[in-house]
C-alpha cells in the first residue's frame, strides 16, 4: 500500500488535469490508475529532462527492462522502486496490456530523435504512442463492454487530447526546438517559420491554422467520446471529467488562437472541479 500512496502523491502533485478524473474512481481502480500515471510521468520526465540524449536513451532502456520484470512476475514486494512495485501489483489485479508503455517509450524516443511530421497521418502515429496508448492501458483498469471498439475509441480520444496539448504548448515546444504540427499544414497557412515569437509571422494565417487543427481535435473528441457508454458509471465519470477539461481548454484556444503564443492556456481549479462533478452526474461538459 505504501507504494500506491507514493504513486498517488506523484499523481496529485504533477497530474493537474488527470487527477480530477481519477478521484471519481473507487479505491482499487484509483490506486491502479495512479500507478499507471506514475510510470507514464516518469517516462515523460525522462524525455523532457535536462540529461544528455544518450543518458535519456539509457533511462528509457531501463524502463523497458522494468516492464520486462513486471511481465516476468519477478518484482519483489520490498523492491526499492515504489512505482515498479505498485505497477506490478496492478498488472496482477487488472488485465492491462503493458505494451502500451512500450509504445509510450517509442513516442518519447521519436522526440529524442527530433522527429518532425510531414503529414497528419504521421502525426497520428506519434499521438497513438504518447496518448492513445495511455487510454488503452486505462481500459484494462476500467473494464469495457466491447474491448475492440473501446480500444479504437480510446485511441481517438487520446488523439483529441494530444492535439489539444500540441496547440496549448505550441510556443513552449517551439522554444525547445520542437514542432509537432504537420509541415503540410504549416506551409498551407504560411506558418513554416515556427512559433518562437510571441506574435505570428507577418502574412501568416495563424488563426486559420489553429482553427483547422482545433476542428480536427473537435472531430476526434466527438468520435472518441463514444467510448463513454461502454464503461461503468464511475469509469465513465472519470473519462468524461478528463476529456471535459481538455475539451473546454480546446474551446478557449479556438476562441482566442493567439493566446497560445502569450502563455500557457489553462482552466481555473474551480472550473476543473465543476467539469469533474458534471462527469459524475452523467454530463459531458
Amino acid at each position: 500500500m505504501a507504494a500506491y500512496r507514493y504513486c498517488e502523491a506523484v499523481t496529485g502533485l504533477q497530474a493537474r488535469n488527470f487527477s480530477y478524473g481519477i478521484r471519481l474512481l473507487p479505491e482499487p481502480k484509483r490506486l491502479a490508475m495512479s500507478a499507471l500515471y506514475a510510470l507514464a510521468r516518469r517516462v515523460d520526465d525522462i524525455g523532457d529532462g535536462d540529461l544528455p540524449d544518450d543518458r535519456k536513451a539509457e533511462a528509457l532502456l531501463r524502463t523497458r527492462e522494468l516492464l520486462d520484470e513486471i511481465r516476468a512476475g519477478s518484482v519483489a514486494e520490498d523492491d526499492t522502486d515504489p512505482i515498479k512495485v505498485a505497477l506490478a501489483d496492478t498488472a496482477r489485479r487488472f488485465p492491462i496490456d503493458l505494451g502500451g508503455f512500450d509504445e509510450l517509450i517509442d513516442g518519447v524516443e521519436m522526440d529524442l530523435k527530433g522527429a518532425e511530421y510531414q503529414t497528419y497521418e504521421e502525426l497520428k502515429v506519434y499521438c497513438r504512442c504518447v496518448a492513445g496508448a495511455i487510454g488503452r492501458l486505462s481500459l484494462g483498469v476500467y473494464g469495457c463492454d466491447d474491448p475492440e471498439r473501446g480500444a479504437r475509441y480510446a485511441d481517438t480520444l487520446g488523439l483529441a487530447l494530444q492535439l489539444t496539448n500540441i496547440l496549448r504548448d505550441l510556443r513552449e515546444d517551439a522554444l525547445n526546438g520542437r514542432t509537432y504540427l504537420p509541415m503540410e499544414d504549416l506551409v498551407r497557412f504560411g506558418c513554416q517559420e515556427g512559433f518562437a515569437r510571441p506574435r505570428p509571422p507577418v502574412g501568416a494565417d495563424f488563426a486559420g491554422l489553429v482553427s483547422f487543427e482545433a476542428a480536427r481535435a473537435q472531430a476526434a473528441f466527438e468520435e472518441g467520446l463514444r467510448l463513454l457508454p461502454m464503461l461503468d458509471r464511475r469509469s465513465r465519470a472519470c473519462t468524461a471529467a478528463m476529456a471535459g477539461i481538455y475539451h473546454r481548454l480546446l474551446g478557449r484556444i479556438a476562441a482566442d488562437p493567439e493566446s497560445v503564443l502569450r502563455g500557457r492556456v489553462s482552466l481555473p481549479g474551480w472550473e476543473k472541479a465543476y467539469v469533474a462533478l458534471s462527469g459524475l452526474a452523467g454530463g459531458r461538459s
